[in-house]
Parts: C-alpha cells; sequence; structure tokens
C-alpha cells in the first residue's frame, strides 16, 4: 500500500513539475514590450546647462538604451516616444505606452537645480511626495504642461504651481507601485555600482507623464545639468553609454526577477490548490493574519503594501479579516511571520481547519 502512495506521489511531482516547465517557457517566450520616453523635446528644452539642453541629452541615452535592448534581447519589443527633437505632450506618452499594453515604462530625464553643488542620479516613481525636494523636482518636470492647450481639463484641473493638486493627485492608487520599485531599485544598484556614480536613491512623486500609464513605471533623474562636472559627463559618449548601460543591465535583472516570481507564484497555486484538497482531508491550514476592518478592503489595495495573494474571511457583516500566506507546517508559516512583521509589525499566525478559524495551540498539536 505504502508503495503505491509513493507511486502515485511521485507522479503527481513529475506531473507539477512539467506544468510548472510549461509555465515557465511561456513568460519566457512571451515578447517583452519597453516603451523608452526621451522626455521634452522640441519648444520643450527641459532644463538647461552651461553647455546643453535636457532634451538632447536624454534622446541621447534613450537611443543608446535602445539600440542596446535591440540587439541583445531579442524577445523584448522596444517603443519610442520619440526619437527625434519633436514635442509630445505628456498624456500622448502614456497614451503610446497604454496603446501598445507596453510591461514597462521607463522616461528618461536630467535634473537641475539652483545651487551647482547637487550631483547623482535618482529614480522615481508615481507616489506622494516625502519631502519638499521632490516636490520641486515633479513639479519642474510637470511645468512642462503650459505648452499644452486646455491642460487643466486634460489633467483634470491640475495646477502646477499647486502643492494642494500633487497631494491630491499622488494619493491615487498605483497598482504596479511593488514592480516600479523593484525596477528603480536595480536602476539605482547598477549607478552605484557599475558606473561608480553617486546613488541618490529611489524616490517617490507626482509625476503627469506616470499618472496614466497602465504597467510599471519609472522617471529616471539620470544627473543634474546644473552641475558643471555632470554636466560634462552626460554630454560625453562615456556618459551616454554608462549611463545606458546601467539602465539596460537593470532592465536585464529586472526580466529575470520577473521570471523568477513566476516560476514561485505558479508553485504557490500548486501548493495551495494541493492544500485545499488537503484541506478537505481534515488538513490544518496556517496563514498570517495581517489586517482587520468593519469594510471590506479590495484585495489589491495599497493598505496591504505590495503583498500577494492576499486572502480576505468575514467574520460578520461588520467584521473583516485579512491573511497573507498558507502553509501545513507552522516552522515555514514563523519564517514568513519573520518576513511580514518588517511591513505588519502587529501581523500574527492564525489556523484553519475545514475552512474554519481555530485555535493555534490545538492547531499546532495537530
Amino acid at each position: 500500500m505504502y508503495k503505491n502512495i509513493n507511486a502515485i506521489f511521485l507522479i503527481i511531482l513529475i506531473i507539477l513539475f512539467n506544468i510548472n516547465t510549461i509555465i515557465y517557457a511561456q513568460s519566457e517566450n512571451k515578447q517583452m514590450i519597453i516603451v523608452l520616453d526621451a522626455g521634452h523635446g522640441g519648444k520643450d528644452s527641459g532644463a538647461i546647462g552651461r553647455r546643453g539642453q535636457e532634451k538632447n541629452i536624454v534622446l541621447a541615452i534613450s537611443l543608446k538604451l535602445g539600440k542596446l535592448i535591440e540587439e541583445n534581447l531579442k524577445d523584448v519589443k522596444v517603443i519610442y516616444t520619440r526619437k527625434t527633437d519633436v514635442f509630445i505632450e505628456l498624456d500622448k506618452r502614456a497614451e503610446i505606452a497604454n496603446k501598445n499594453k507596453a510591461d514597462l515604462f521607463i522616461s528618461i530625464h536630467a535634473n537641475s537645480n539652483k545651487k551647482t553643488k547637487p550631483f547623482g542620479a535618482e529614480t522615481y516613481v508615481m507616489g506622494l511626495h516625502k519631502t519638499q525636494e521632490n516636490l520641486n523636482v515633479a513639479k519642474r518636470e510637470n511645468s512642462v504642461i503650459v505648452f499644452e492647450e486646455d491642460y487643466s481639463k486634460k489633467y483634470e484641473g491640475y495646477d502646477p504651481k499647486s502643492s494642494e493638486s500633487y497631494i491630491i493627485f499622488s494619493l491615487m492608487q498605483n497598482a504596479y507601485l511593488e514592480q516600479s520599485l523593484s525596477f528603480a531599485s536595480f536602476v539605482q544598484g547598477e549607478i552605484k555600482n557599475s558606473a561608480k556614480r553617486n546613488d541618490r536613491g529611489v524616490k517617490q512623486a507626482g509625476f503627469l507623464v506616470l499618472w496614466n500609464t497602465t504597467m510599471p513605471s519609472v522617471l529616471i533623474e539620470t544627473g543634474f545639468i546644473s552641475n558643471k562636472k555632470e554636466e560634462d559627463y552626460l554630454l560625453s559618449k562615456q556618459g551616454v553609454d554608462a549611463i545606458s548601460k546601467c539602465i539596460y543591465n537593470a532592465l536585464c535583472e529586472y526580466i529575470i526577477s520577473i521570471k523568477n516570481k513566476t516560476v514561485a507564484e505558479t508553485t504557490n497555486f500548486i501548493v495551495n490548490n494541493k492544500n485545499a484538497e488537503d484541506n478537505s482531508k481534515d488538513t490544518v491550514l496556517f496563514k498570517i493574519q495581517i489586517s482587520s476592518s468593519s469594510k471590506q478592503i479590495p484585495l489589491n489595495s495599497n493598505h496591504f503594501k505590495g503583498c500577494k495573494s492576499v486572502e480576505e474571511f468575514k467574520v460578520s457583516e461588520s467584521s473583516y479579516k485579512y491573511t497573507v500566506g498558507c502553509d501545513t507546517d507552522f516552522k515555514n508559516i514563523k519564517k514568513m511571520q519573520k518576513s511580514i512583521k518588517q511591513h505588519f509589525p502587529d501581523a500574527f499566525i492564525v489556523a484553519f481547519k475545514n475552512g474554519k478559524k481555530i485555535p493555534i495551540n490545538e492547531a499546532i498539536k495537530k
């Protein structure tokens, strides 16, 4: 009997492995679409330095980056918002990405400051600014909408001079925040470690060009043209090549992370389904409760800080509980709890049997 059970279990493992392999292969064969957005252009010069203009610097970086991708990543399609010195409205840039169902939107810019000392690169994602400096960067980049007709109607009454507009505008939910932050961190890592440039970090602010994109999106400030040395670097072939290579390397890292995550989520899906089957056989499932509410919370809400596979169980008409994770092994769920506590300090383990919550002590004994 035990031999038969072992044989069946082995067959199941082989089937699950093959399913996982097929899905992984599909994720590899799917063509990825990247939109490269060289900021400003045409009548909008962007920031102006002693020798150069932002619009020309970022176009050179964008074209070089696109060439690297096209020559080395055959399963990635590159779409440019502009390849020449033309003016493209901010909402049109997002529209290009959305219409082409892009997987990633990269907006490339060069920074500027009233002071000449600041230098280094920083990458922004859509979000609420935490410092006046972040707000100032967003205000400067967003100010180009004055070149557009009827901008107040197009951007729902947004006022580029009003700080309140940024707060309201930035509170909009970003469903792709986790992926955007992931790519942004890869970019900054490459800037620091490969190009040996000053890493000013990953930041959040309300950029209109990122507002309506329906995919992970970042805005990269490649350096300060208000700083003489950095402007010279960004205008040089060495600088253009180095910054382009950094973003390219970050993209490669990001693609690998997506593929790894696809495999992990597929495995979790299989394990969760197996757990569901085991559940009918009185198996105890351990989960981590991260939140409770008197009102229902959307499972993709920013309230859950990017957690995957959030589950809801209704206690009463006015009580909802939310959990992440699912495992039959208490030790495994205990390890996961430590990680979850970094974002949810009050997270605790709960147990279920046949779909009903049971005391944790009873669950551990079982």
